[in-house]
């Protein structure tokens, strides 16, 4: 299930805006029908109508947070009561901050973990489980290029995105032959509002990046090779490849001229 999308069940979390939006988006054009989640049902409902206009799917909206405790496992439930069977799940929700440590609030880091982990770890087991039964299924766990090297100022974000790409590679191993397909996403710079809400203004006038729309098609082309990860664009692969090449206290020291905080800590939560 890495390329027939047609008439298939997908759930896509974080779907209100940046990247899981156009997964819909390109998702839905593939004749896939979706359940979307995110906090802000507007624009799902925005959202969820365009898609049924241009092409004709179906949408289940389920709203909720999953940086709460106990939602991831009721949005899988919700959706299990309505018995729909879903073959691609993409983990897209995620949050990040970024900040000196004396401007980090506790519990805020806990929280980040709970949404960047916990949530997405609990939602690929229930999903997995299924799939394996059915031998047939696929999920994307959107990572980072910062996966790969530690970021000061951005320790969770950078830290939890490691651990989505190891926990996803490790899936990938047990479940490749057992048709199912395990693929960390890994995009760089994003054309979204992530780095002006994370406390990085003017990120994306200094540096290159990408649409969306490359983002999702190198994500979707890397599920249909059947890839472990899938690094968006030629400059960040290499770029990843650098950082595992340098030593770690050099890499992790130059990290902080990209990231001190220019303006007041901030965070984003799709």
């Amino acid at each position: 299930m890495t390329d027939n999308f047609a008439d298939q069940w997908g759930l896509i979390t974080g779907a209100s805006s940046g990247i899981g939006k156009e997964f819909a988006r390109q998702l839905a054009a593939r004749g896939m029908h979706l359940v979307l989640t995110a906090r802000r049902s507007e624009l799902l409902d925005e959202l969820a109508e365009e898609l049924h206009t241009r092409h004709g799917t179906k949408t289940e909206i389920v709203v909720g947070d999953l940086a709460e405790i106990g939602f991831a496992r009721q949005l899988y439930d919700t959706i299990d009561a309505k018995g729909l069977q879903i073959q691609l799940l993409v983990n897209n929700a995620g949050a990040g901050h970024v900040g000196t440590i004396q401007d980090a609030d506790v519990d805020r880091m806990v929280q980040l973990v709970e949404l960047d982990v916990r949530s997405l770890t609990e939602l690929t087991y229930l999903y997995l489980h299924e799939m394996l039964k059915r031998r047939k299924g696929a999920i994307i766990n959107v990572a980072s290029v910062t996966a790969f090297q530690p970021v000061a100022y951005m320790p969770v974000y950078a830290a939890s995105k490691a651990f989505v790409l190891h926990f996803s590679e490790a899936l990938w191993a047990e479940t490749r032959d057992q048709g199912v397909t395990v693929t960390a996403l890994c995009p760089g710079t994003t054309q979204t509002d992530f780095f002006d809400s994370a406390g990085v203004g003017g990120w994306l006038k200094k540096h290159r990046s990408q649409t969306v729309d490359q983002v999702v098609k190198a994500a979707l082309r890397g599920l249909r090779k059947k890839r472990q990860y899938y690094v968006s664009g030629w400059l960040n692969y290499l770029l990843s490849l650098a950082v595992r090449l340098a030593p770690r206290r050099f890499v992790v020291i130059e990290s902080m001229k990209y990231f001190r905080p220019t303006t007041p800590a901030a965070e984003t939560n799709d």
